[in-house]
């Protein structure tokens, strides 16, 4: 056999095993400046990430999330009221990838043209996983990231495991937390310095930030004892309450923070950076947003989720700056706005008080809000329809009052009848919520609630499924009895898609039927089907309605 030919290095012996000794770019890279982050065009991103799927899903600071099967656009006023505590001693930028109709790719876009230093995004558990994709990308980019909302407020440790782009999850109220975390996390980065005194002084330009003595008061009118985190020596992060975070790679959740003592010491939302243009609502014609009114409700609903955000004690802001807040709001072209508390008629003296000065001022907009039907009368009802109030939407719930007194709902079917009677004669529309699967439910409870929907002066009503949300009553209830389906995983804890609870007589699949079959014995009738076609007042009306009529028609199919 001829031998292989000379220049094929090939054939030449191999050397022997070596020990690895794999490149280090590091260094060159950090030492050069090679492909180094380009610097940040915005401080902080406050985002409303996209959805999971395309579709319209409601986020919100303190409700929980759901597919918007009305194609309600949720205004972002949380977002535009944590912006107010940091403009202008950081750049802002709000981010409403659901009003907007933004997609994953746009949205990443998007992270990688802003390069923000700060990151905070709103998570609820039905899309847990598709809001953490967004502090994933984030991360990567060199931010740090930040989440607040109802779902990593009682699942600050489970979410902080299950998710290591994410470093720090703001517990309950937001505001002072996320304050108090950026100026701290600032002071460490060189850019503010400390004063003998505690107070912080601006590197650049040897003044004190922008309104930081009444963030101060603020600090320590809620709590007395409270002293600047980025005073203390050692582990600083660990001073502030409210906080979830990783000390050493450790999770830790530092001590709860005090809820703010007066809601009228926050300053105005900046409105002016949310797509007011982008937010729609069934039924108005034209944007609306939401005008905070009121936080916390004295009432015990085992299901709701005031229990994990604003409790039971209620504070209230003034009929004065809830006015002067809706001329600033006409003034930027807004018609309509959504009263949004966690129970607007919490107290008679406010709500009449704000329905005078309406009055009074004659600006022209219209209002809706939320209620129980037991904390409202004919006479206030009737001065909220005078003052603009033109649709209430009311927690119902079951046509049961056994149920309704097992979920410390509280009120006596009749009160509904009455006040939904007062509300239309006062020129008021009805929107009735129903839930379908509260502990005690059987076929025949539910049929109840369905003939009681059918009775109700109602122009709108929906029927969700029971959704144990972290931190509720009911979650507790239904975890110590074991009611949760097997291999449940957080995004099942939704209202309508899917459920996670199963009775011992009614299964998961059953209590979706229910919801479904509910929904249409209530809206194939002529008043509801009258009521849709009305909604179709406007090109983008008719748009809208033919888009629920799909989705509802291909829901109650599935």
């Amino acid at each position: 056999m001829a031998s292989a030919p000379r220049h094929n290095l090939g054939t030449r012996r191999l050397v022997a095993l070596r020990d690895a000794r794999f490149p280090d770019a590091d260094s060159v890279v950090r030492d050069r400046a090679v492909g180094r982050t380009p610097a940040s065009a915005v401080d902080v991103l406050l985002v409303n990430p996209p959805s999971p799927d395309g579709g319209i899903w409601i986020r919100s600071q303190h409700r929980v999330g759901r597919r918007s099967r009305e194609n309600m656009i949720w205004p972002q006023v949380s977002l535009a009221q944590l912006a107010a505590l940091l403009a202008p001693d950081y750049s802002v930028e709000v981010v409403d990838a659901i009003a907007e109709r933004m997609a994953w790719p746009q949205f990443e876009q998007l992270l990688r043209d802003r390069r923000c230093r700060y990151y905070l995004t709103q998570v609820t558990a039905p899309t847990l996983t598709n809001d953490m994709y967004g502090v994933f990308l984030a991360k990567s980019l060199g931010a740090h990231t930040l989440a607040f909302g109802t779902h990593v407020t009682p699942m600050t440790r489970e979410t902080l495991q299950a998710f290591p782009a994410l470093d720090f999850v703001l517990r309950g109220e937001p505001e002072l937390t996320l304050r108090e975390v950026l100026d701290t996390l600032d002071v460490q980065r060189g850019r503010w310095r400390v004063a003998e005194s505690g107070d912080l002084i601006d590197v650049a330009t040897d003044g004190a930030p922008s309104g930081h003595a009444h963030l101060v008061k603020m600090w320590r009118d809620a709590d007395p004892g409270w002293r600047p985190a980025w005073t203390q020596s050692e582990a600083p992060l660990g001073a502030i309450k409210g906080l979830g975070w990783r000390r050493a790679g450790e999770i830790t959740v530092n001590a709860d923070r005090p809820f703010l003592r007066s809601l009228d010491d926050l300053p105005m939302p900046q409105h002016h950076l949310l797509p007011l243009d982008r937010y729609r609502m069934p039924m108005i014609s034209g944007p609306y947003t939401f005008i905070v009114t009121s936080r916390g409700c004295p009432a015990g609903c085992t299901f709701c989720i005031k229990h994990v955000s604003y409790q039971n004690t209620v504070r209230l802001r003034s009929a004065e700056l809830l006015v002067e807040e809706m001329r600033v709001l006409r003034d930027l072209g807004v018609r309509h706005v959504h009263m949004y508390a966690d129970l607007f008629t919490v107290q008679r003296e406010q709500v009449v008080a704000l329905c005078r000065r309406l009055i009074e001022a004659d600006l022209k907009l219209t209002w809706t809000c939320n209620s129980r039907v037991d904390y409202v009368d004919a006479e206030m009802l009737g001065l909220m329809g005078r003052a603009g109030c033109m649709l209430i939407a009311w927690g119902l719930e079951s046509g049961n009052e056994a149920i309704l007194k097992r979920a410390r709902k509280g009120y006596r079917l009749e009160q509904a009848h009455a006040a939904l009677r007062w509300a239309h004669t006062a020129g008021i529309k009805n929107w009735g919520y129903f839930i379908i699967g509260l502990p005690g439910e059987t076929v025949a409870t539910i049929q109840e609630t369905i003939a009681f929907a059918k009775a109700l002066p109602l122009d709108i009503a929906l029927f969700h499924v029971a959704a144990p949300h972290p931190g509720t009553p009911f979650f507790f209830d239904v975890v110590e009895n074991g009611w949760f389906r097997p291999g449940t995983n957080w995004e099942e804890v939704d209202m309508d898609q899917v459920t996670v609870l199963d009775y011992p007589d009614l299964t998961a699949e059953d209590l979706l039927y229910w919801q479904k079959r509910a929904f249409r014995a209530w809206a194939l009738r002529p008043g509801p089907i009258w009521t849709f076609l009305r909604s179709m007042n406007s090109l983008a009306g008719f748009r809208s309605a033919v888009d629920i009529g799909l989705q509802t028609l291909g829901w109650v199919r599935g």
